[in-house]
């Protein structure tokens, strides 16, 4: 009997949160260069008071994100960018270490530097960047970052930096709390001259919004099977106990 209840237990408990994921995975449909975030689960046997491992219970094996690349928009700013295939941005944390993103819907903070929407320093090869006041910015496929002013001569272009551009191993990233990815070693891979990007454009969140519709009512299904044998445990308790009564 707990054997049952073991199994409905654990499984309701993270069916909630495969709701939970699949709830934010929607919740970030717009969310520019976003990677859906994958659950997977596992049965293991419960082991210890000398008993026999007969129970079994459901746990959080892996939890990982889909890397496949998103839909690209055009959008005609200068400061938008996005990485064409597999690769990524390198961004400046608060804690000094760099993270990871696909997000280039990039800003100039105060000072003229560039960042992240979040104010997030983006990281250049030669360190953060800093654009000059009255210039038109135009980033090339390689993510050298120029600039004209906008007035004076028009052909004075000046090479103000170079993006960053990234494409560490997929099995050696993780997704931290602040929705950046990172290495899972620590380490800080060096800049890959085979990632490009595209000027004026934003690469879409990778979300089908089908495919998590279809999945949300699936769970819930799953989630009323796991109360239904719930129920049909204190059912069958509640007869063994009348039996045992009448006996």
């Amino acid at each position: 009997m707990d054997r049952l209840i073991y199994t409905a237990m654990t499984g309701a408990k993270h069916i909630l949160e495969q709701q939970a994921t699949v709830s934010h995975n929607l919740a970030n449909v717009s969310t520019t260069g976003f990677r859906a975030q994958l659950d997977s689960f596992r049965a293991v046997p419960v082991i210890g008071g000398g008993e026999l491992p007969t129970r079994a219970f459901v746990v959080d094996a892996t939890a990982g994100a889909d890397f496949s690349t998103g839909s690209m928009q055009m959008t005609g700013r200068a400061l938008d960018v996005a990485v064409q295939g597999k690769g990524w941005l390198s961004v400046e944390k608060p804690d000094g270490f760099e993270g990871y993103t696909r997000a280039g819907n990039l800003k100039l903070s105060e000072n003229g530097v560039l960042q992240t929407q979040s104010g997030l320093n983006i990281v250049g090869e030669s360190g953060p960047i800093t654009i000059p006041p009255d210039v038109t910015v135009t980033i090339a496929k390689d993510g050298t970052i120029s600039t004209i002013p906008t007035a004076g001569v028009p052909n004075n272009v000046q090479i103000i930096g170079k993006l960053k551009l990234v494409n560490p191993p997929e099995s050696n990233l993780v997704r931290g709390d602040d929705g950046l990815f990172k290495t899972k070693d620590g380490t800080t891979p060096d800049a890959d001259p085979d990632v490009t990007v595209a000027g004026s454009t934003l690469e879409n969140s990778n979300v089908n919004v089908v495919d998590a519709m279809v999945s949300m009512v699936s769970l819930g299904r799953q989630f009323e099977m796991q109360m239904k044998l719930l129920d049909n445990a204190q059912n069958n308790a509640t007869k063994a106990t009348q039996i045992l009564t009448l006996s």
